[in-house]
């Protein structure tokens, strides 16, 4: 958990309550468009609320106020699964852009890879590149996903798996 004296960050698994709320993000933001349900989406959060190891998924708190979540999947893009784990749907309310909330949940996922010996994380992104390029990451290759292009990243975090 990262906290400072406006920032907090909870797992699912701390405040299950949370998971409806996420799962709204989520759904809003990756999966409608995907064709997924917002209950498909609500039963894969509420998978992270008592997993073991993963899924995991990240709240963060700004001065008590959910603003943003991200998680640590097992899989995430169906073109490379023989990479694993993934940091995956890293979002923040658009109004609570442009703070460097992001980078908190990056943290916080990068964190518990460390935690549990995990040596390398995956991501992928259309959009955010920069942001995850001013976090450490490097990007690895171009991906076709749905038909569009994506930076496929990659995050060395050292220690063993």
């Amino acid at each position: 958990m990262i906290e400072d004296s406006r920032r907090q960050v909870v797992s699912t698994s701390e405040r299950p309550d949370l998971a409806p709320l996420v799962a709204s993000w989520l759904w809003t933001e990756f999966w409608r468009a995907g064709g997924h349900s917002l209950q498909q989406t609500l039963e894969a959060v509420q998978t992270s609320v008592t997993a073991p190891r993963m899924p995991k998924t990240f709240v963060l708190l700004v001065d008590g106020e959910p603003v943003g979540t991200a998680s640590l999947a097992e899989s995430d893009l169906e073109e490379r699964p023989d990479l694993t784990p993934w940091l995956a749907g890293v979002f923040v309310e658009p109004a609570a852009r442009g703070q460097g909330l992001a980078a908190t949940l990056i943290v916080a996922v990068e964190d518990q890879c460390r935690k549990i010996s995990i040596p390398t994380l995956w991501l992928y992104t259309r959009r955010a590149e920069k942001v995850y390029l001013r976090a450490g990451w490097r990007t690895v290759q171009t991906v076709v996903h749905k038909d569009k292009p994506h930076a496929l990243m990659r995050r060395d975090l050292g220690g063993g798996g």
